[in-house]
C-alpha cells in the first residue's frame, strides 16, 4: 500500500459499532477506512433483522440502563451520549422511520435490517469513508503494523490510530470469532474470558419429551429465579422447549444470573408458573372438580387449559403420585422446577458476556497498553438482554471510541 493511501484511521469490523466510530471520525474530517474479513458489511446485524430489527426500547431511561447489571457504571456516559431518543433520531435522519412495538420494542416501520444499512452505508461513502470487504485482521507485525489478508495476498498499514470492533464469539461464521484475544493478550491487555449470553440452556430432558415436543413454544408462563446475591425476580413472557433444553425470550432474560449460578454451583434451577393468570387457591379449586372418566389430560385441558407441551412438562417433572396428588400437582402448575445444566455453546449463543475488560481501557476507550488502538462493541466485557439493549449499546460504545479518537488525535 502506497503511502498516499495510508488511512488516517483504520477502523477493524464493520458492524454498527464500527461504523458508527467511523462515522462519527468522518463527521469530524477525519479520514477512515474500515475493513472487515467477510465480503460484505454487516452480516451479523444483518442476521439481527430476520426476524424484525430491534433497534432500541422505548421504556423509561432508568429502567433502560438498568439492564446493563454491574456494567452500567463504565457505560453510563456511553448511553447517556447516545441514549435511545437519540438512535431513533439517527435512524430517521437515514430516511428510515420507526415505530414502537407492544412490549415497548422499536423497530423499523420496514421491519429489516437491510433498508438501514443500505442507507447507511451509502451516506458513509457519500462523506467519503472507504470500505473494504473481504480483508481480515491478522495482528500486527513485528514493526506494529497492522495485517490484512485480503483475495489478493497481505497488506500492513500504520494509521494514526485504529478502532477495533470485532465483535465476540458468537455467531464465528459472520465473522465474530474472537480471533483477536491472543494477540491483545499478547500486548498486555486483559480479557474476562468469554462466555455465552442471551443463550439457551441444557436440560436433561426424557426421549419422549424431545422426541414429541421439541421446538413447542411455551407461552404465557412466568419465570421465578433467585440469582446467587440472593434477588428473586419474576417475569412474564415465552419461551421454547428444544430437544437439548429451553431458549428464546424469557430465557435469554435470566441468561446471565443463570450462567453465574452454573458457574459458582455447577446447576441452577428455576421455576415456572404454567397458568399464571389463575391463583394457586383457584388452580387447587379446579383441580378438586370432579373428572368422572376423564383422564388427568382430559381434566387438565378442560379446567385449566392445559395442554400441549405445559401437560407434558407436568408429566415429565412429576412422579405419578404427585400427579395423583391434587395439592402437589396445583404447587407444581404454580411452581415448576426446571433444572439447567449448562448455556448452549458460544457459537450458538446470540451475543458474548466477557472480552476485553474495562481495566484495560481508558475513559475514551482507548487501550492503556497500546496507546492510539481504541476497541467499541461486544469485544469489551459487558452484555445485555435482547430487547434493543445489545444493539444500543454497540451503537453508543462505537461512537463513544470514534469521538476517543478525534480527541486523541488532536
Amino acid at each position: 500500500m502506497s503511502e498516499n493511501t495510508v488511512p488516517q484511521v483504520a477502523v477493524i469490523g464493520g458492524g454498527p459499532s464500527g461504523l458508527m466510530a467511523a462515522e462519527a471520525l468522518s463527521l469530524a474530517g477525519v479520514q477512515v477506512d474500515v475493513y472487515d474479513a467477510m465480503p460484505s458489511l454487516g452480516r451479523k446485524f444483518l442476521l439481527a433483522g430476520i426476524g424484525g430489527l430491534n433497534i432500541t426500547h422505548s421504556e423509561d431511561y432508568t429502567a433502560f440502563c438498568a439492564r446493563y447489571g454491574d456494567r452500567r457504571p463504565q457505560l453510563q456516559a456511553m448511553l447517556d451520549r447516545f441514549p435511545p431518543e437519540a438512535l431513533q433520531a439517527w435512524v430517521h435522519g437515514l430516511g428510515i422511520e420507526t415505530f414502537v412495538g407492544s412490549s415497548g420494542r422499536v423497530f423499523p416501520m420496514q421491519m429489516k435490517a437491510a433498508p438501514l444499512l443500505r442507507a447507511w452505508l451509502h451516506r458513509l461513502r457519500s462523506a467519503g469513508v472507504r470500505l473494504h470487504a473481504r480483508h481480515r485482521w491478522l495482528g500486527w507485525d513485528a514493526d506494529g503494523a497492522l495485517r490484512l489478508a485480503n483475495p489478493e495476498g497481505e497488506i500492513s498499514l500504520k494509521p494514526q490510530a485504529t478502532v477495533l470492533a470485532l465483535g465476540g464469539a458468537s455467531w464465528p461464521q459472520l465473522g465474530s470469532d474472537a480471533a483477536w484475544v491472543p494477540w491483545l493478550q499478547a500486548r498486555g491487555v486483559e480479557i474476562v474470558p468469554l462466555q455465552s449470553a442471551n443463550c439457551g440452556f441444557e436440560v436433561a430432558w426424557s426421549r419422549h419429551l424431545r422426541d414429541k415436543f421439541a421446538g413447542e413454544p411455551l407461552k404465557s408462563v412466568a419465570l421465578t429465579f433467585t440469582d446467587t446475591q440472593g434477588r428473586t425476580e419474576r417475569r412474564h413472557g415465552e419461551m421454547v422447549v428444544s430437544a437439548r433444553g429451553v431458549e428464546g425470550s424469557l430465557i435469554y432474560a435470566f441468561s446471565q444470573r443463570l450462567r453465574d449460578c452454573l458457574n459458582a454451583h455447577g446447576s441452577a434451577t428455576f421455576s415456572l408458573d404454567l397458568a399464571p393468570g389463575r391463583s394457586a387457591e383457584r388452580v387447587l379449586a379446579e383441580l378438586g372438580r370432579p373428572r368422572g372418566s376423564r383422564s388427568l389430560s382430559s381434566h387438565l385441558q378442560s379446567r385449566l387449559g392445559l395442554a400441549g407441551v405445559k401437560a407434558a412438562l407436568l408429566h415429565e417433572i412429576l412422579d405419578k403420585q404427585q400427579l395423583a396428588d391434587p395439592a402437589a400437582l396445583a404447587a407444581a402448575i404454580k411452581a415448576l422446577p426446571l433444572t439447567v445444566r449448562m448455556p448452549f455453546p458460544l457459537a450458538e449463543a446470540i451475543s458474548t458476556a466477557g472480552g476485553v475488560s474495562f481495566d484495560s481501557l481508558d475513559p475514551h476507550l482507548m487501550l492503556t497498553a497500546l496507546p492510539g488502538v481504541f476497541v467499541a462493541g461486544e469485544m469489551i466485557d459487558w452484555e445485555a438482554p435482547t430487547g434493543g439493549y445489545l444493539l444500543t449499546a454497540c451503537f453508543a460504545t462505537g461512537l463513544h471510541a470514534g469521538l476517543g479518537v478525534r480527541d486523541w488525535l488532536k
